[in-house]
């Protein structure tokens, strides 16, 4: 005997396919003796609805598209597991995409959830066009877009405000005693890194000390030691006590150059980091640094996208700003 259906459920409670529908999906008032009569039928058959012929009649799927640029990107996964653990306590699931920072693939992964029936969609990425945008609207999908290096015109998102951020961590180190303090920046022109700089110049400027600024070309820790020449020189030209650097892997690499230099962080140097990456706790000397929540992050969007979904009330009517924290570990130390 084959599975059974809701035509035999319907036959074996002696009611309609309608009224056993309508107690299934608890959608229009049935009197207690039949939905007893449905709830016995159903109980003795065993009968186990198809959640996906449910779904598409319901339009009811409980799932949610992530489409993330690449979950190898350290920050991505942590953003994927707040999205995901707090999506399983509103019972939903999550199918998980990658685009690679390609268009085409950000598309294809688009049409592709949207067959599957997703009720919205977490879109992870470092950038987004506008076309991307325009065909993300015209499928009437709510969506949620995380994005840490660019805004988008009438794009809420959940966001870290990273001038303050970078503020906060220059303060630390003035109050610390350091009156001349390097900032290694990143050359690329985008949104975080304008912020983490006027976080910097900000800091100073309030504090009445002179900027010293110089640019990498990539923010890896390759890009970090690259530059290590040039930031060692500076250092001792305007005795330099301090380095603050665009990202913690840039840090690593400058410490790295540092130790090949016979500069110990941080007796000679002080140097800190921004994001706190997992290596940032484990190289040592560990690295001081900026915890940015990324699981929150990843938390509150889900929560905005359900609400969204479930045409509640908008928690991201405007951008969601969320705190991060100054930490201070090893390769820092006080010169008052």
């Amino acid at each position: 005997m084959g599975q059974p259906t809701i035509k035999d459920v319907a036959k074996l409670a002696g009611v309609s396919i309608s009224t056993v529908s309508r107690v299934m999906n608890n959608s229009k008032p049935v009197s207690p003796e039949a939905r007893k009569k449905v709830l016995d039928a159903i109980n003795k058959l065993d009968f186990k609805p198809n959640e996906l012929a449910r779904s598409l009649v319901m339009r009811k799927s409980n799932l949610v598209g992530v489409i993330v640029e690449d979950i190898g990107i350290e920050y991505m996964a942590q953003l994927i597991r707040g999205i995901e653990e707090i999506g399983r306590v509103y019972k939903y699931d999550i199918l998980l995409s990658s685009s690679y920072g390609d268009e085409e693939a950000l598309e294809n992964s688009i049409d592709f959830l949207a067959t599957k029936q997703v009720e919205g969609l977490v879109i992870i990425t470092e950038n987004i066009s506008p076309e991307v945008l325009v065909k993300l609207r015209d499928r009437r999908i709510p969506f949620v877009l995380l994005d840490k290096y660019h805004t988008y015109k009438n794009v809420k998102s959940v966001k870290v405000d990273y001038a303050a951020e970078e503020k906060r961590l220059i303060e630390s180190l003035i109050e610390n005693g350091h009156e001349n303090i390097l900032y290694i920046n990143h050359e690329e022109n985008n949104i975080l890194n304008q912020n983490m700089l006027k976080g910097y110049r900000d800091a100073l400027s309030e504090s009445g000390k002179k900027e010293f600024v110089i640019n990498t070309k990539g923010i890896s820790s390759d890009d970090g030691y690259n530059i290590g020449g040039q930031a060692l020189k500076l250092v001792k030209e305007e005795t330099i006590t301090a380095v603050s650097c665009v990202n913690d892997e840039v840090a690593i690499g400058f410490m790295n150059y540092c130790v090949d230099n016979g500069i110990d962080v941080p007796k000679d140097l002080s140097v800190t980091g921004f994001g706190d990456s997992n290596i940032a706790s484990i190289y040592r000397p560990k690295v001081s640094t900026v915890s940015i929540p990324y699981y929150d992050i990843g938390a509150i969007s889900i929560r905005a996208l359900i609400k969204r979904i479930k045409e509640e009330e908008d928690i991201l009517e405007d951008d969601w700003i969320i705190d991060g924290q100054v930490v201070e570990r090893e390769s820092t130390k006080s010169i008052n």
